[in-house]
């Protein structure tokens, strides 16, 4: 398995495909596909039915799923960085490669 180094509750920035250059938080990861919902991102429209939440039913709207690859993460200062890793005393950290700061 390929280890994922974008975490939820990161800002990331989509490189390629139709949302190229959109922003958002990741709001949820899927390991096992290698892909994470991103907030804002890469909208679809589903139909519902009827249901006790939705009793009316009708086109609900909601991020779908993006591959990681097309992800990179933002540093504080809004630049998209690759991410490495540092040990300070017995704990692993991620860093930024642009800017060598912790995450």
């Amino acid at each position: 398995m390929k280890k994922i180094k974008i975490k939820t509750g990161d800002t990331v920035r989509v490189l390629a495909g139709d949302h190229k250059g959109a922003e958002g938080k990741v709001l949820r990861l899927i390991v096992e596909k290698d892909k994470a919902i991103v907030e804002g991102v890469n909208i679809v429209k589903r139909h519902s039915k009827p249901n006790a939440q939705n009793p009316q039913g009708g086109i609900v709207e909601k991020e779908a799923a993006i591959h990681i690859s097309n992800l990179s993460l933002l540093t504080a200062d809004g630049k998209p960085t690759r991410v490495g890793y540092q040990f300070n005393g017995d704990k692993k950290e991620r860093i930024s490669r642009r800017t060598n700061e912790v995450i």
